[in-house]
């Protein structure tokens, strides 16, 4: 099947700084695809070039079979998209609001099941400036969706939002892929693009340094070992136990290890056999943000 979304070698450069070099993208019909990046990685630049609001300095852009820059009305009417932050008329109804925005569209969904869709039913008669700050975003991406788009643009969608509420954003999103909608989300909530994309891409400094899914960017990197020192065992001591690299900080030892079972079983043997205690003891295995960190180097987010 024909991507959703191509780009090949994607270039934009302000004032002689390149801020993208030359991405390829592909995203498929119904995939929850993340772009990564810190701030200046040029993430903005990339979504708002997709969206039509930017012209590419080199490159090729096709989404739904458009060029979004030349696509027009027909375009807009297949996309959705929910921008960082929006401004909707503060004084009327959510209702209101999003019957407007469906006499936009030839076929546009039916506004109660939008409402339901988002969980804004019990805020359909209430003024948009009466909404919190999680309830407004619910109406942005409301908005989105009202013209049943094709493709839904999410730019850091659940910024601001509590715990539940980010839960609840996450289900919605993912309820919308399963309808078939293709969503390119970027967020710096490393946990959000772990639950919810099927791939990511990292940027970093306008070029993608990793692409794939979040299993697989993961890999079979090794795990670590923290417990509390018992008495005064020295690293050397339990490096050779674990038979791998160790470091004690703070009265807690970190050990770094590729098959924890076998480092596990050796240190709880040692430590029966010693008569002493591993208290919180736990093993890490690394993460999305792990990884993301290591990717990017440590550029600012």
């Amino acid at each position: 099947m024909t991507p959703a979304i191509t780009v090949r070698n994607l270039r934009k450069a302000y004032d002689g700084v390149e801020a993208v070099r030359g991405i390829d993208i592909d995203v498929a019909r119904g995939e929850i695809f993340a772009l990564l990046g810190p701030n200046g990685a040029g993430k903005t630049t990339t979504v708002e070039i997709l969206e039509g609001y930017r012209h590419a300095d080199d490159g090729a852009v096709d989404v739904l079979g458009f060029d979004p820059i030349t696509g027009g009305s027909a375009y807009r009417a297949r996309i959705g998209i929910v921008l960082q932050s929006s401004g909707v008329y503060p004084f009327m109804s959510v209702r209101e609001v999003c019957a407007l925005f469906a006499g936009f569209y030839d076929a546009p969904r039916q506004v109660t099941d939008v409402l339901a869709a988002v969980g804004l039913t019990e805020q359909a008669d209430t003024r948009v400036r009466k909404l919190s700050g999680g309830q407004r975003r619910r109406l942005d991406v409301a908005l989105a969706l009202i013209g049943r788009p094709e493709v839904i643009f999410l730019d850091e969608p659940t910024t601001g939002f509590d715990p539940g509420a980010r839960r609840d954003a996450w289900e919605m999103i993912s309820s919308l892929a399963e309808a078939g909608t293709t969503v390119f989300l970027t967020t710096h909530y490393m946990d959000e693009a772990r639950v919810l994309a099927d791939r990511v891409a990292v940027l970093r400094r306008g070029e993608v340094v990793a692409l794939g899914s979040p299993a697989s960017l993961i890999g079979d990197r090794g795990a670590r070992i923290r417990f509390a020192v018992p008495g005064s065992v020295d690293a050397s001591t339990i490096a050779t136990v674990a038979a791998a690299p160790t470091t004690i900080d703070s009265g807690v030892a970190t050990v770094e290890v590729d098959d924890p079972t076998r480092a596990l079983h050796a240190l709880t043997t040692w430590a029966l056999t010693n008569g002493r205690t591993l208290d919180d003891l736990e093993v890490l295995r690394p993460t999305l943000e792990d990884v993301y960190l290591e990717l990017t180097g440590g550029d600012a987010s």
